[in-house]
């Protein structure tokens, strides 16, 4: 156990990050899964922002990797123009 007072508090800040990042993973994973369950046209663009984004959020924090979230928004990108055209 921890003897310091700022080992304490490190160990409450990281466990607040931890669900903080676990919550953010999720909900990323849970928009790409819509994305790709989708076959509404006009719903797929927005759609496709909105992971885009999440997905540069969880790479630009560590989360994920930045090769993971790359490949990630190259397949949905490429389901996104089949699905527009």
């Amino acid at each position: 156990m921890a003897n310091h007072k700022s080992a304490l508090k490190r160990i409450r800040a990281n466990e607040s990050k931890r669900l903080r990042n676990r919550y953010q993973h999720k909900s990323t994973r849970t928009l790409v899964k819509k994305l790709r369950l989708t076959t509404d046209k006009a719903l797929v663009s927005d759609l496709f922002k909105q992971v885009s984004s999440a997905l540069d959020k969880l790479a630009k924090k560590n989360i994920i990797h930045k090769n993971k979230a790359a490949n990630q928004k190259s397949k949905l990108a490429k389901l996104a123009n089949k699905l527009a055209a």
